[in-house]
């Protein structure tokens, strides 16, 4: 018998969006039902953010034990054990599945449903044939899936997606990268740096949404590191043998072949909108994600869609939540809402870390806004010369006026650095209130500042102030 259920808001989705809305409607006091189909927490706890990062901190220990003798200290060796560090990157995702669990947020007030969602019609979502759920307002947040590009023999035997990388139980001997985008270049550090063999491969420029001058510090570093970057090489096709997967490539110097022992495909992702029903619910959608307007509203006026599949916006989990808090406004109290992706920032966690806010220069430039760019190197900080991390820089878009534009930042804990240029840029501050703030000492913080600082390093030196310094010099 099928169950009908009349919230005031579904939620299709339970990964970082989704929970979000639910979590925060159930706040207020509202109805709320959450279907998921898989995992609670989506992609970001499972196969995604903390995953990865678990790996990556574990292969920075590596790195930072055998590069620790400018300090004075070594080691004789430094061995892996990689099932110890399958068991840390499990563990950090067992740590944090408790918050994200069906069991919290059923004592949040939340009903959690698991199962397929999909419309019957405009007003009904349907969950196999045990519940029909008619709800005054439905919130799509069904994330994205790891894009499979249809390369000829690829399908023919086993290959490996951020899906499935982390259930590997033996380190690869050589592992082979098909994509140079965050996802890629983290990886292929990360098992560079726990001893695997690693080769890039990737059609256009490695790292190519960011900022080019910053992002080639960051592939400095991996090839520094041992990681080979394949670029621009398109992979024509893969042949799958014995214990080894063999790509062929057509790049600068024509066709030739590369033989490795896993291959990860890290292409992307695409937007989860297949058997969601939308047709039956009148929403408009392409390969790109479910079709949305500035107040993330789909062609249906009833139905929200955040995250990953949402077409047009930005694929990070801090997005997801940004967007869960503008459905709660509007969909809540009714408050006018509209999507500003100035003002989300991302970061790449290698090392250096690589983190943009706001606007890089190209897009400034774009724009047709007279710009001006301030730089400030590590180099130059005292924090950056005792803890030898002195590769990077900050670089500072503002507008003539000094309206601060967007901020590219290169280097040790970029990605903590960035906060606070994100919420001048969201504050619409002046580049001068960066110079005002006083910061402690010795703190990478600093390299911000001076950046602002030395926007006004040009105007020391025109006559006119220096006429007033001495006018005023009179007076004692």
């Amino acid at each position: 018998m099928v169950e009908i259920l009349k919230p005031d808001i579904c939620v299709i989705g339970g990964g970082s969006g989704g929970l979000s809305v639910a979590a925060a409607a159930a706040a207020f006091g509202v109805p709320v039902v959450l279907v998921e189909n898989h995992k609670m927490g989506g992609d970001c706890l499972n196969t995604g953010c903390v995953p990865s990062k678990a790996l990556l901190a574990a292969a920075k220990r590596v790195h930072t034990m055998k590069s620790s003798a400018p300090f004075g200290v070594s080691a004789a060796s430094v061995a892996v054990d990689f099932a110890k560090v399958r068991a840390h990157v499990q563990s950090a995702i067992a740590a944090i599945a408790p918050i994200d669990s069906a069991e919290r947020f059923t004592g949040l007030g939340v009903r959690v449903i698991k199962g397929h969602a999909a419309f019957k019609d405009k007003r009904t979502v349907a969950v196999a044939d045990k519940f029909e759920i008619s709800a005054r307002r439905f919130v799509i947040a069904a994330g994205s899936t790891p894009a499979v590009p249809p390369i000829p023999g690829l399908d023919q035997g086993p290959y490996l997606t951020n899906d499935s990388i982390f259930d590997l139980d033996a380190l690869p001997a050589h592992l082979i990268v098909i994509g140079g985008g965050p996802i890629g270049v983290e990886l292929a550090q990360a098992f560079r740096r726990l001893g695997s063999a690693v080769t890039v491969c990737e059609a256009a420029r490695p790292l190519a949404k960011d900022d080019p001058e910053c992002a080639t510090i960051v592939l400095d570093q991996l090839e520094r590191d041992g990681v080979v970057l394949r670029s621009p090489v398109n992979v024509m096709s893969v042949a799958h043998g014995a214990g080894k997967v063999t790509l062929t490539l057509d790049g600068a110097n024509g066709e030739e072949k590369i033989d490795g022992t896993h291959l990860l495909v890290a292409a992307g992702r695409k937007p989860t909108v297949d058997g969601l029903g939308l047709e039956a619910a009148g929403i408009r959608y392409e390969k790109f994600g479910i079709i949305v307007d500035k107040k993330l509203k789909t062609s249906n006026r009833r139905v929200y869609a955040i995250g990953d599949c949402a077409a047009g916006q930005l694929q990070f989990t801090h997005a997801a939540n940004y967007h869960a808090g503008l459905v709660i406004r509007n969909a809540l109290f009714r408050l006018p809402v509209k999507v500003n992706n100035d003002v989300i920032p991302w970061v790449t966690y290698t090392e250096p870390e690589l983190a943009q806010t706001g606007l890089s220069e190209a897009e400034a430039r774009k724009r047709g806004t007279k710009i001006r760019v301030l730089r400030w190197p590590y180099h130059d900080n005292d924090r950056a010369q005792a803890e030898r991390t002195t590769h990077g820089h900050i670089k500072v878009v503002t507008t003539a006026k000094g309206a601060i534009l967007g901020v590219t930042i290169v280097g040790a804990q970029a990605g903590d650095l960035i906060a606070t240029w994100t919420l001048a840029i969201a504050q619409k501050l002046n580049i001068r209130a960066m110079t005002s703030i006083v910061l402690p000492y010795p703190t990478l913080s600093e390299i911000g500042k001076r950046a602002a600082i030395d926007y006004f390093t040009p105007s020391l030196t025109k006559p006119i102030v220096r006429r007033i310094i001495a006018w005023l010099r009179r007076f004692g």
